[in-house]
Parts: C-alpha cells; sequence; structure tokens
C-alpha cells in the first residue's frame, strides 16, 4: 500500500512533475500532451529533491537519465537550470532545517 505523502511534500511532488514535463522535457513531448512521459524519473528526483542533494547530482541524474536510457547527447551542465528550478522550489515549499 502506498503512502500518504505530507500536504508540502505532495505540493513539491507535483511541481516537480511540471518541471520535468514543461521545462526539462528532452523529447520534446510536453507540447503532444504526452504528461505521464517522464513519470518514471519523477520519484528519483523528488527523492533527491527531499535529502537536499546537490545541483550538479540532481543534474548528474537527469544528464544520465537523458544520455544512458533515452542515449541522447548531453552533457551535465545542460541540466543545470533544471536542478536549480527543482533546488528553489523544494526550497520554497519544505525550507531547510
Amino acid at each position: 500500500m502506498g503512502q500518504k505523502l505530507p500536504a508540502d511534500q505532495l505540493q513539491l511532488y507535483k511541481g516537480i512533475d511540471e518541471i520535468l514535463w514543461k521545462d526539462w522535457d528532452p523529447i520534446g513531448v510536453s507540447p503532444y500532451g504526452l504528461r505521464d512521459e517522464y513519470h518514471s524519473y519523477l520519484l528519483q528526483v523528488f527523492k533527491l529533491a527531499l535529502e537536499d542533494a546537490t545541483l550538479h547530482k540532481i543534474a548528474e541524474y537527469l544528464h544520465n537519465v537523458v544520455s544512458e536510457r533515452m542515449g541522447m547527447s548531453s552533457r551535465v551542465t545542460d541540466h543545470l537550470p533544471i536542478a536549480e528550478k527543482i533546488r528553489t522550489l523544494k526550497l520554497q515549499l519544505i525550507p531547510e532545517k
């Protein structure tokens, strides 16, 4: 059985989903409404955000997804702006202790 997330974490999860779909979208599917295309990567990005992973670590994960799983050309630095958006959202919703 799944675990229900606290409201702030649920908001973060949904926000990261939006960022991956609208801003990251490495294969360009968002205009076509393929809303669940990146859901298989969402949980890991969410976990990294909750763990206060560095921007580089988040960007590295996204880079690995693009280069290894999707087979496309990528550099870690390509994903730093997305990592920054995710980190900023996390800090807005769940400030560091």
